[in-house]
């Protein structure tokens, strides 16, 4: 695993010289010091074992889409493991062709600049086959109603995409870690939603996105290639967003079919579930629907119409996706 060998050598070098003077004087280490180069290295194996378990693979094209699945009675009780892809140094091996499998970087941006490599995505087809639903989650993850929606989506065999801020990242750090273990992919949604640090420039949002990359990478040993703006990018960016996005290697997408479970009036589970059938009658959705909703705090409508969201979706013909930066814009 390339991230266990850079955090090794990030974490060890000054504990090895501490033991070399110790082992000159005669002098033991303090315990403080031995503890800290414990955790340390059992810090390292946990991203490795978080890696390893969730199934990542650093090998391109298709092969790191490969899959497992293991088929019961009754599809509620089918689940299908996707490994991920993890992007290499020139990012040439993010093509995909399977939108189940999410797409991580395994170098934080400052670390591509330290290294003198590409900060800037290729150019990348978009999924164009079937008919593909999105299931977006935002603002979370919450330690009550994303571990509901975790278990929903296990029932159902379903993967989906869940845009944490960094703040709520750093609070549920092993809610984060599980939905990274069950192939869902996690995008980047700001460190705390404020559009008053996001909106005013581009500096402003692009310094929000990576201090929240910086965070995810620090529980997984991945970052996300993915954002989505807090409120979306209409009304919010100016023309300077989109090439500064690319730039840096990000992808945004916003939605075409919003649950509404956000909405002021306080609507309830049904709402949501009527709101999603009939957005997804359109032709303009036929190929791609990516469906907003919310799974932080405050959320439990959404917890409870989400088993029959699924179930209609799937009676609608649509398979399910994650968002990864091959897929298509929802206009």
């Amino acid at each position: 695993m390339k991230h266990l060998d850079r955090t090794e050598e990030a974490s060890f070098p000054e504990e090895s010289a501490r033991n070399e003077r110790a082992g000159q004087g005669g002098k033991k280490l303090p315990l403080r010091q031995t503890a800290g180069g414990l955790r340390a290295l059992l810090g390292g194996l946990a991203l490795m074992g978080l890696l390893l378990f969730g199934g990542c693979a650093s090998n391109g094209g298709d092969q790191a889409a490969s899959s497992s699945s293991s088929s019961s009675s009754g599809a509620a009780e089918e689940e299908t493991a996707f490994s991920c892809a993890l992007a290499s140094d020139n990012f040439s091996n993010l093509q995909q062709s399977d939108p189940r499998t999410p797409v991580y970087d395994n170098k934080t941006l400052a670390m591509r600049r330290q290294q003198g490599l590409t900060t800037t995505l290729p150019e990348l087809k978009p999924y164009r086959e079937g008919r593909v639903a999105y299931l977006t989650f935002d603002d979370g993850p919450d330690d009550k109603n994303t571990p509901a929606i975790l278990d929903i989506l296990k029932e159902n065999g379903v993967t989906a995409t869940f845009y944490v801020t960094g703040q709520h990242a750093e609070l549920h750090p092993d809610v984060l870690k599980r939905i990274f273990a069950e192939h869902h992919a996690i995008g980047n949604h700001s460190y705390d939603h404020k559009y008053e640090k996001l909106y005013p420039s581009v500096q402003g949002f692009l310094a929000e996105m990576e201090k929240t990359d910086d965070i995810i990478y620090g529980i997984l040993g991945v970052r996300p290639l993915i954002l989505r703006a807090p409120g979306g990018v209409i009304g919010n960016f100016t023309s300077a967003y989109a090439p500064a996005l690319k730039a840096n290697g990000y992808v945004e997408h916003d939605w075409n079919i919003s649950s509404a479970d956000a909405a002021p009036n306080h609507p309830v589970a049904q709402d949501f579930i009527d709101n999603i059938d009939n957005q997804t009658n359109g032709a303009a959705v036929q190929h791609t629907a990516i469906i907003l909703m919310h799974s932080s705090e405050g959320h439990e409508e959404t917890v409870k119409a989400l088993p029959e969201i699924i179930r209609i979706l799937k009676a609608k013909g649509y398979t399910f996706g994650v968002i990864t930066p091959m897929t298509p814009q929802p206009w």
